[in-house]
């Protein structure tokens, strides 16, 4: 393609676009990424997904601590990229680096814009019930995703998709939306069209106080918040009752009928794989669960285990 692209990318999702890139033959001088941090229980140091695909296709990867650096800024014009491309990287780019490349700072974004700017907006268009989202390809500015926009493609969120599965399917309409638009960007027939700032609405980061479970909130809030942030972060509750108090972390759920009190488990069917907990409207069946201590189990082998019955009670704290 003869145009250098620097490319900046941290999730998944931004895998699916570099990904996209590499197979094009976009000459892709180097790759930006967050830092290896430790998770899971043992704390163990990981790499970012886009660091493991770089380095599986022998990509230079940079993981500076901020961006606002000089030393990084100079670095990155050294490298003369023609365009710059981001997808889901995590820091926001200062003036100096924004006018760096000729054919600008191009962001593959997970919403329709302006509506869920921010670091969040996958997430919380699940968390907010809504039915459908998008991709958006916009140029970046000195704002949280201000910039004019150049293309557009919707996606549907079904009632039973979790955040891994839109990311998913975003970061595959993402890739072919930006490899649809880039050559319109790099020939001068692209459109850049403002945003709309009184349609903007922000998505800020899921914080772990949000996680926990109300079951006096309707029941259908509470699976959307479930499958609005798993498999990445996992919601959870205490569940209360003849072995005492214990957690329990909540994976996948289905809204379903049934009343009581909140947070009462109203029936528990191994057979039936049915474990249903009202809620302030409406009832919640639980059908993939993670005991404290233990690892992802369906609902019905709970029950088999006799680890939660009838009248048990999940509370929020």
């Amino acid at each position: 393609m003869n145009k250098n692209i620097v490319f900046f990318g941290t999730p998944e999702f931004a895998v699916s676009i570099l990904d996209g890139l590499y197979k094009q033959n976009y000459d892709i001088t180097a790759v930006y990424t967050q830092t290896d941090k430790p998770k899971g229980r043992g704390n163990k140091v990981q790499m970012p997904p886009v660091k493991e695909y770089a380095l599986s296709h022998d990509l230079p990867v940079y993981q500076p601590k901020t961006l606002r650096d000089a030393a990084v800024t100079d670095e990155i014009r050294e490298m003369k990229p023609d365009m710059i491309i981001v997808a889901a990287y995590g820091k926001i780019f200062p003036k100096e680096l924004l006018m760096i490349p000729p054919y600008g700072c191009i962001n593959v974004h997970g919403s329709l814009l302006p509506a869920y700017r921010g670091a969040a907006p996958v997430q919380r268009s699940i968390i907010n019930g809504e039915t459908k989202t998008g991709v958006t390809i916009m140029r970046m500015d000195e704002g949280c995703d201000t910039g004019d926009m150049i293309a557009k493609a919707e996606i549907e969120i079904t009632d039973d998709m979790d955040c891994g599965e839109l990311f998913e399917k975003m970061g595959a309409v993402g890739s072919a939306l930006l490899l649809d638009t880039m050559p319109h960007i790099f020939d001068g027939s692209a459109a850049y069209e403002k945003q709309d700032e009184s349609l903007a609405l922000y998505s800020p980061k899921i914080e772990k106080s949000e996680l926990m479970l109300d079951f006096k909130r309707p029941a259908k809030e509470l699976h959307d918040l479930i499958r609005g942030v798993y498999p990445y972060l996992v919601c959870g509750c205490y569940q209360t009752g003849p072995k005492g108090k214990r957690g329990l972390r909540i994976a996948k759920t289905k809204v379903c009928e049934g009343s009581g009190a909140p947070g009462t488990v109203i029936r528990a069917d191994a057979k039936n794989n049915e474990l249903i907990a009202a809620c302030g409207d409406g009832a919640l069946n639980i059908i993939e669960l993670i005991p404290e201590g233990k690892q992802k189990m369906k609902s019905a082998d709970y029950i088999r285990g006799r680890q939660i019955s009838e009248e048990d009670v999940l509370t929020k704290e």
